[in-house]
């Protein structure tokens, strides 16, 4: 694995997959130094290690990730959930709560959500709508995407976490699904492709060769092309003073801003991630 990983990084894939084959970890390694691997096991990792060597992403050679504490089946027809989308999920999540209602509670005041509606554009894993609906509790969570495919895993990753979420699939670039476009939301969510294509040359072999590029990549002619459409939706879409929240690429910070001003948008906010860089923008319609 030298040639492509880095020593630690190489030692850090192999734990990975001694412990979700196995459930061997670093604890277990040092209490018992003599442990051994069967014939049958080593078979195994020799194979999941040829994958690796192949630049595939450890999370396709084990087939899932953890994301917002929950595990999450995920496949080269998604995208793999970054910590970033996490750090979005979070944020949004504590903000949903200006839309609720006071309820009493023995020991004074309880706050809680009131029935929010969401729509998660480009859902892909589900991993955005599946934790957004964990984490909200009476939150009614949509989620679309152009993907037949993607909305299959989505569909899978929703039963197995034990959530509910609709499903839809169409394309928000020209939206037909009576599901969508005769529905008002609360709150709408989208970590749309924004890669430029002129950005590849920056991009991993491992990303580029195995995760699906038309979930990534956007043309350097138009590279906002699916927020400018996202906000033309959204302005029917979302109810007056309900929020849009977009994952964004960090190079078009005040670009898509300033888009969503030239929409009729106001509050609008631009949100660093945890690297210091612009990584959110979350805007608010204007009431009419």
């Amino acid at each position: 694995m030298e040639p492509i990983y880095a020593s630690d990084e190489a030692n850090a894939l192999i734990m990975i997959l001694l412990e979700h084959y196995f459930n061997i970890d670093r604890v277990k390694m040092a209490l018992e130094p003599d442990l051994r691997l069967s014939e049958s096991e080593l078979l195994t990792l020799h194979f999941a290690v040829k994958e690796l060597l192949k630049n595939k992403p450890v999370q396709y050679v084990i087939g899932e990730t953890e994301f917002c504490g929950m595990r999450f089946f995920v496949n080269e027809n998604v995208l793999i959930p970054r910590p970033e989308t996490q750090e979005l999920v979070e944020k949004l999540a504590v903000s949903s709560y200006q839309f609720s209602s006071f309820r009493p509670k023995r020991s004074g005041v309880e706050k809680s959500p009131a029935n929010v509606s969401i729509l998660d554009i480009g859902t892909g894993s589900g991993c955005i709508a599946i934790s957004l609906a964990k984490l909200i509790p009476n939150s009614d969570v949509t989620a679309v995407d152009v993907s037949e495919k993607a909305i299959e895993v989505a569909r899978k990753n929703a039963e197995n976490n034990g959530v509910k979420v609709h499903f839809v699939l169409d394309d928000i670039l020209e939206p037909q699904n009576p599901n969508l476009i005769d529905n008002q939301f609360d709150i709408i969510v989208s970590n749309p492709p924004y890669v430029c294509e002129s950005e590849k040359s920056e991009i991993r072999a491992n990303v580029l060769e195995h995760e699906p590029s038309t979930a990534l990549f956007v043309p350097d002619s138009d590279p906002l092309i699916f927020y400018r459409k996202i906000l033309e939706f959204a302005q029917k879409a979302l109810k007056p003073n309900g929020q849009i929240w977009f994952e964004i690429n960090e190079k078009f910070g005040k670009e898509t801003a300033e888009l969503c001003h030239s929409k009729g948008f106001k509050n609008i906010e631009i949100i660093k991630d945890f690297r210091g860089k612009e990584r959110v923008v979350r805007a608010q319609r204007q009431f009419s």
